[in-house]
């Protein structure tokens, strides 16, 4: 490898057609890719990754990033353990751990709904689901990979996929690069111990405007979001927080004004306008303009896709025979075609006929019908906003309404037609996160110079293994608080369970739902990208703020050297790597206080240590700015060597 293959060039990023782009490891060079070291290491990774984000998922609604941990994990037991410097096997391992993420956010987000209704769920059942969605995920985003990946390339940024690249390189390569990334990696996993972890400062800052209907500003103090947002950059970012100004500063307050004389509760909320806060009339009115935008998104967003659709899968239909005769590169290794219609096949005809989910012909055509859907959508949106951010809920909730009304018109309004949507929904569910999470390891494939087929094919056998991971962690949950309750307080099966019990009884919010479609419509004739606006209304304005101010820093730092292109590009990349470490760290360090709390081990001693400061939202605050302002420090300052 030349010189100049010790690190991700800056083509990696755009600046060139994604079918002129050389990997980091050129095709022409042979090197192990899916060896017994990378395929275990990769399960095990997977399944504590599903067991940490199933709690963390069932607890506050929010998994963590398992894609750049792991290729950090990776790299490190693979170089220290096992003495094998190979970055297409820490490449698979990195992927298969993704999926631990992927599927605790697809199981968590709805299934959880049958123990709210007070029925059995059993592993033998999250296990089915997430075997039937896992494959449709997995191997829909085949047809469509070479148009978001390669066509795509430099267009849809894929942050966590790029993230997860600069680690693979320096991890496998050391140097300064490596130095960088860990430096993140350290500060990023000390911030999250002593903010999320011995509580020493709070994760969020919010300040209640009272003057203003007592709407809300505030930020997720997270390192991770601050990563994020250096990452992505001032556009989606902006984009997001646009989004929020549109729901905290004009339809909250809206909602206030109009509503505070009302001695009745509006539906969909039990309390009265009056008497609730900001927080709670987002989360009651607002995520139904949310979900509906993001819902209207998706139909424009596959409408414009049927072409490129169409175009793929002509192509693969083309190559169908002629793969004998023709050498194909490895970084074009696709999945068979034959694969994609067999997990079509599989998913419908699994649906249909086992009696666990007994969804029917129709429940079979719906699910696969959707899972396509949405695995188009969700495989763009984490090119924009990465798959931690991914909002698989608000996507299964535009699910629900539509598997809920079709069930409701062609079959009944009881438990058991109640029953049948949730576990339609759950196969759903899976497929869309597992496809985001499918769609970011295939950009770092494709970054790396891995082969997409056998990297699909790691990952679903990691996911259907998992799954029985994510399943004990719900059973073990249940059973030791009850899932619903304040401990574990699973909002999104909450919400999935309101939906289909409100469609059901005639009794859902249409009104909300189909204003946040008008949104999104205003957004395609006005010319704005739709997702990133939709995703500032239906994520809390925290965390768009938090990563807003991630994506200002980088931005400062870019026009402190104006003209001079080569060290803004210096600046740019030495913060790339910097961000990524971070994000990593505060991923590591967020599953370790979480298997401590799973323990119940308390280390939050900070709650009763000078409270005043401690627990004070300045406090807070300023520890969060005073970490930005040393990431723009780090990330201008030269190197030594330089």
């Amino acid at each position: 490898m030349s010189k100049e293959g010790k690190k991700l060039s800056s083509t990696a990023y755009g600046d060139i057609r994604g079918e002129d782009y050389v990997p980091f490891v050129p095709t022409s060079m042979a090197m192990p890719e899916t060896t017994g070291y990378s395929i275990i290491l990769g399960i095990i990774l997977a399944c504590l990754f599903a067991a940490a984000n199933t709690y963390l998922g069932l607890k506050v609604g929010l998994t963590i990033s398992a894609g750049i941990p792991g290729a950090i994990i990776a790299t490190g037991v693979l170089k220290g353990m096992f003495k094998r410097n190979n970055i297409l096997e820490a490449n698979v391992v990195a992927s298969l751990a993704a999926m631990g993420e992927s599927l605790a956010g697809g199981v968590i987000f709805i299934l959880p709904a049958l123990i709210l209704w007070g029925l059995q769920l059993s592993i033998f059942t999250v296990i089915t689901v997430t075997i039937i969605g896992g494959l449709m995920g997995v191997f829909f985003i085949t047809p469509l990979r070479r148009y978001l990946i390669v066509e795509e390339h430099g267009n849809l940024v894929y942050p966590e996929s790029m993230a997860a690249a600069e680690v693979l390189v320096t991890g496998s390569e050391g140097g300064q690069g490596f130095k960088t990334v860990m430096t993140g990696l350290g500060v990023g996993a000390g911030y999250k111990l002593f903010s999320g972890g011995f509580a020493l400062w709070g994760e969020q800052a919010t300040y209640i405007i009272k003057n203003y209907q007592g709407t809300m500003m505030g930020f997720d103090t997270l390192a991770s979001l601050l990563g994020v947002g250096f990452i992505v950059g001032t556009k989606a970012s902006l984009l997001m927080f646009g989004g929020s100004v549109i729901a905290w500063f004009a339809l909250i307050p809206l909602i206030k004004f109009l509503g505070v004389g009302l001695t009745d509760p509006l539906f969909p909320a039990t309390k009265i306008i009056s008497e609730m806060s900001a927080t709670e009339i987002w989360a009651d009115y607002i995520k139904y303009i949310g979900a509906g935008a993001v819902a209207m998104g998706g139909f424009i967003s596959l409408a414009k896709s049927i072409p490129t659709i169409v175009t793929s899968f002509k192509q693969a239909i083309s190559g169908i025979g002629t793969g004998e005769n023709k050498k194909v590169s490895r970084i074009d290794l696709e999945a068979p075609l034959l694969w994609v219609i067999l997990a079509a096949a599989f998913g419908f005809g699994l649906t249909w006929l086992l009696p666990i989910i007994n969804g029917g012909i129709l429940g079979g055509l719906m699910a696969v019908v959707f899972s396509f859907f949405f695995a188009v959508v969700s495989a763009r949106m984490v090119g924009i906003i990465g798959a931690s951010n991914n909002p698989v809920s608000g996507m299964t909730i535009a699910t629900m309404l539509f598997v809920t009304t079709i069930i409701k018109i062609t079959g009944g309004v009881s438990q058991e037609y109640m029953t049948k949507c949730i576990t339609i929904g759950g196969v759903v569910c899976v497929a869309i996160a597992v496809a985001g999470g499918t769609a970011q390891s295939l950009k770092t494939t494709f970054i790396i110079g891995g082969t997409p087929k056998n990297v699909q094919l790691g990952m679903f056998i990691a996911l259907s293994i998992a799954g029985a991971f994510a399943a004990f962690v719900i059973n073990m949950l249940e059973s030791a608080y009850g899932i619903g309750t304040a401990e574990v307080a699973a909002p999104q099966a909450t919400l999935m369970k309101m939906i289909v019990e409100g469609i059901m009884t005639a009794q859902l919010p249409w009104t909300l739902i189909i204003i946040g479609a008008a949104i999104a419509i205003f957004c395609e004739m006005a010319r704005i990208s739709i997702l990133p606006v939709a995703l500032g209304i239906y994520l809390p304005i925290t965390l768009n703020a938090a990563i807003l101010v991630g994506g200002i820093i980088r931005e400062i730092a870019e026009r402190r050297f104006g003209k001079d292109k080569k060290r803004r590009d210096e600046v740019v990349e030495k913060g790339t790597l910097l961000a990524s470490g971070l994000v990593a760290g505060d991923a590591l360090m967020g599953i370790i206080v979480a298997a401590l709390v799973a323990s119940n081990i308390n280390i939050a001693f900070g709650k009763g240590f000078l409270t005043n400061i401690t627990q004070s939202d300045l406090f807070s605050f300023i520890m969060f700015i005073l970490l930005g302002l040393w990431i723009y420090l780090f990330s201008i300052k030269r190197n030594k060597n330089a």
